[in-house]
Parts: C-alpha cells; structure tokens; sequence
C-alpha cells in the first residue's frame, strides 16, 4: 500500500490528486494512459486482496477529504466542484466493490482482462527502453490474468455468478487473441501478445519473444479454464441483473441515482421521435421505403464508401482534421496540443463498437480513435461521419484533451481517474447533435446515419433497463407490446431497428448484459447537456455566447449528472 500521507491542511484538490498518486501506484494501467513512466513495465494486483487495496485508499481518501472540506477556502467554485466529483465517484465505486461485483467481472468490453491486452496499444514502444519496459510488462501478464482467475474462483464460491452469454462471449474473444479464432487452423500462427512483439528491435528479440511467448500462453490457459470450468458452473445462471443491481451499477456509470421508470419512458419518447424524423429522411433516400432501415440497406449497397482498411483509417482522420479547421476559432478555441488527434484501427478481438483513447497528461501521446473493422474492409460513409464527430472532434477528443489541457487549473482528478460515463458519453452525443445544428450534415445520407446512431442511442436505453429489470413493453409499442422484455427479444427488437449488422447487434447485446446500466448513460448524459445548455442561455438571454459556454463547459472536469446540470446552469 502506497504512502498516502497528508497535510491536515490540505484543500480537496490536494486531496484529490494525492489520491491519483497512490492509485496508479496500485493501477498502473491507469498511470500509463496518464503517461506515467514509471507504470509502462508494470501491470495491477487483478486478485480479490488487489481490489480490497483499492477499496481500502478510497476510503482512506474520503476521510480526508471530510477534513478537506472544513478548510478554508474549500468552499470555492473549483474546490467544491472537485470535492464534490471525489465524493461521488468514490462513493459509488465502493458501493460497487462491497456488493463483490468485482467477484463476477466477466464481459466483452471493458473487462479487466481488455484493459491489460489494450494497454500496451498505448505504451511508449519508441525506443529500446521502451521496449524493455514492454517485456517486463508482457512477463507480468501471466500473474495478472491468474489474479482475475483468482477473484471469479472466489465468486463461483460465493455463487456470485457472471452470465454465460458475457463468458461464452469472453472465451471465443480469448480464442482470437490467441491466434485461434479462425476455423479450420486458418488463424493467426502466434497469440496477440507474439504478434505485437514482433514489432520489437532486434537487439531485444529474445528477450521479447520469451515473454510474449508466457502471454499467449496466459491467454490460452484462462480461456480454457473459462471454457471448461466457469463456463460450465454459471450455466443456467441469469444473464440480467436485476433492479437492485442495476441501480447500482447505474449509479457508478451515470453519476446520479437515476428514476429508473422514468428513463425508461424517457427512451421510448426519444424511439417515436426519432422514428419520426428518419422516416423524413428515409424518403427523400427511397421513396416509399418501408421503414428508414430499408433505405439504409440500399445505402449500405449503393451509398457512398471507402474501400479498404488504410484507406478508411486516412479518410477518418480526415473527418477529424476538418472538423477541427472548422470548428476551432468559430465554435470552440482549441489549443495547439488539442488539435492533434490520430485515427487507428483497433486490435483484432476488440468488441464491434468504436472507442476513443485519450492523450497522455504530456501530451507525449496523443488521442486516439480506434475502428474495430469486424474482418470488413468496404465501410459505408453514412455509418462512419456522425461516429467521427462522437469519438473524435467535436466529442471524445475535445473534451477529454481539452480536460488534459487545463488540468492544472482543476486537479490530474478531474481530468482523468474521475471520468463519470455518462458525462463523457453525454458530451459526444450532444457534440454529434450539435454538428446537426451547425449544418455539418449536409445530405440526407450522412443526415439518415446520425438519426441511426441517435435511434442506437435511444434503443439503448430501452433495452438495457428493460432486460435488466424485465420491464413491460408499452402497448404503443410497434414491437411485441405488453410482453416482457428478455435478452432474445431485446437483441430482436436492436436488430430491426438499427442498420448494424448482425454480429455488431450480438456484440452490443452482449455488451449490455456485461456492463449494465452503462449504455444508458449516452441519452442521458445527451439529455443533461442540453438541460445545462437550455438553462444557461435562459439565465444569460441575448447576450449567451455559445463558444465561451463551450468552452468553459469543457473546462470544468468532469461531473456526475446530479451535478453536472447545475454546475452547466452556472457558467
């Protein structure tokens, strides 16, 4: 356990970043998307006694920080604001780990086993240093992965259960990055580790592939211990949380002790809203098209595209590099450091969705967009332009760099280890709408895409709360009205209504089940930013300058959405 010694005399943001200290000491995963040196060569204690660690410093932290807040000057603006964040975010964090959630943390995405592979995708690998830090990273891959094996041994005691479908999800993933994914031997000869290795120096070959070698091997010996030992044992148990449950994992995502009936109307007002205004869209597409998804159809065959993966990989970041020439001057005031971003594409056996990779507190790496390709390599425009504003710029990108960049002016807290979901998942979804209001969207091909993703969004949080706590079906539903819902008919009612395709739907599915109440938070945090934004134009009137509320709004760290909307009504 790191030293966390301190001032009684300390404000909350002293607190706060003392806190960022003592974790990465515990997550070094954490302190290498920070850009910690010092973490490139190390991976986290994954075992029950790891987590009961950092269980222990986070309430260690709020002790201190009831101190914090009797001191004076704790009652400022940017104090109260990072007291508030801290308080929130840790109190939910335990609430999670006393529950043993973490006893049963098995999915698609997001798993502790994806953040140790999709760490090394942003360790420095510049130099030999850097390498040789990669190979003490890779030999810590083994103790890692058997530490989570240790944390579900001990669930599978408690029966704390994971789902079979996220497990058999994680086991045929496990394949693929072992080099096993493909049928009929036609898979990759080494393991992902091996294959990443390969890209080492010469000078460090041995040393390198010995590791990865120890990688892959890890790899091969949890997805068999997960396909022939948990697999089996959480055969029959529920794929759905239930309502307690899901409030609190809702509470970790979404910052707020959400009405969780109300959401759910709320997604079902978004569906018929939504609906309304693709079919608008759809007809000057295909006139008398059934439904907007036919229309897509049609756009997925004779729509514009970009063939091939490097072609799509230049053409996205072309998006960004736009946008950003645009935007920057106009709508926001960018930094030089914030202009840059890159477009990548993500590692084989990554979930279907897209994900944005934010720069290191240096600026050393910047951020990062990552399509997963599913094996595709014809992508239709359409699906691609309103997921571009979403992960890169205006969404991902200039909130989470633009938090980098003033971090000095709040805590490394705010801008980093206190991310609330559905704050930044909120904020993309508000930056796609507002490139729709700004005109971005300028044909009702790329028009039709973002009403899609924005359908997506909506479907979301139907479903996910309603499999989840196996809500009824309104009976102006257009879909199975008054039965209840469950994971067959949700993945159902996601498919036909969505232009994804099947295996991106399955993921999504799986996805949900995995990480409850998370989807949930993108309309919701979308909802929360246009309340703030409503509120502070009405408080200002005529003489409300959308750039500055921007920017001091993408200055201000992150905030649950209990907070958050008050907190955007003050700027």
């Amino acid at each position: 356990m790191p030293d966390t010694s301190h001032s009684p005399s300390q404000l909350p943001r002293q607190v706060a970043d003392a806190f960022v200290d003592a974790h990465v000491a515990l997550d070094p995963v954490e302190g290498t998307y920070l850009g910690v040196p010092e973490c490139h060569s190390k991976l986290p204690d994954l075992s029950p006694a790891g987590l009961d660690a950092v269980a222990e410093l986070a309430r260690a932290t709020l002790a201190r920080l009831d101190a914090a807040e009797r001191v004076p000057g704790a009652d400022s603006d940017v104090e109260r604001r990072c007291a508030r964040l801290l308080r929130e975010r840790l109190t939910a964090q335990l609430a999670v780990h006393d529950a043993d959630e973490h006893l049963r943390a098995v999915g698609n995405l997001g798993s502790p086993i994806h953040q140790v592979r999709e760490v090394f995708t942003v360790t420095p690998t510049e130099t030999d240093d850097d390498w040789s830090a990669v190979a003490q990273r890779l030999r810590a891959v083994p103790a890692a992965y058997a530490g989570y094996r240790e944390r579900l041994e001990l669930g599978l005691e408690r029966k704390l259960f994971a789902g079979p479908r996220p497990t058999a999800t994680v086991v045929t993933q496990l394949s693929e990055w072992a080099g096993q994914g493909q049928a009929q031997g036609q898979g990759r000869q080494r393991g992902w580790f091996g294959e990443f290795a390969s890209a080492g120096p010469d000078a460090l070959r041995g040393e390198l592939d010995e590791a990865a070698r120890a990688a892959d091997a890890a790899v091969v010996a949890l997805r068999d211990w997960l396909r022939d030992v948990y697999g089996p044992a959480v055969e029959g148990a529920p794929d759905v949380v239930g309502r307690e449950r899901y409030a609190r994992w809702s509470r970790y995502y979404n910052g707020a002790d959400l009405d969780l009936d109300e959401a759910y109307a709320y997604g079902w007002s978004e569906f018929h809203r939504l609906l309304g205004e693709m079919r608008v869209e759809a007809e000057k597409i295909l006139p008398g098209a059934k439904t907007p998804w036919v229309a897509l159809a049609r756009l997925d065959e004779h729509g514009r595209h970009i063939e091939g993966v490097d072609e799509v990989r230049r053409w996205l970041q072309g998006v960004m590099d736009e946008a950003i020439a645009a935007l920057d001057g106009t709508h926001f005031e960018l930094a030089e450091r914030v202009r840059k971003v890159e477009s990548c594409i993500a590692p084989p056996g990554s979930a279907a969705a897209p994900y944005y990779t934010p720069p290191s507190e240096d600026f050393s790496r910047p951020g990062r967009t990552w399509l997963p390709t599913m094996g595709q390599t014809r992508f239709p425009v359409y699906d691609l332009v309103s997921t571009w504003y979403h992960e890169g710029v205006p969404g991902h990108h200039l909130q989470l760099a633009q938090w980098a960049h003033v971090a000095g002016d709040l805590s490394r807290y705010q801008a980093s280890l206190g991310i609330v979901s559905a704050n930044a998942e909120g904020w993309a979804l508000y930056a796609e709408r507002l490139m729709d209001e700004l005109g971005f969207l300028k044909d009702a091909e790329t028009r039709l895409g973002y009403l899609d993703a924005q359908m997506m969004r909506a479907c979301r949080v139907i479903v996910d709360i309603g499999m989840h706590l196996e809500l009824e079906i309104p009976a102006d539903s257009p879909f199975h009205p008054g039965e209840r819902w469950t994971p067959r008919l949700a993945q159902e009612f996601f498919g036909s209504h969505s232009s994804r395709p099947a295996d991106f739907v399955e993921s999504e599915l799986t996805r949900y089940l995995s990480i409850p109440g998370q989807a949930i938070g993108y309309k919701l945090g979308e909802r929360a930013w246009l309340l703030g934004r409503e509120r502070a134009r009405a408080a200002h009137g005529a003489s409300f300058d959308a750039k500055a509320w921007h920017m001091a709004a993408l200055s201000q760290g992150s905030l649950g959405l209990d907070d958050l909307v008050d907190e955007l009504a003050r700027l």
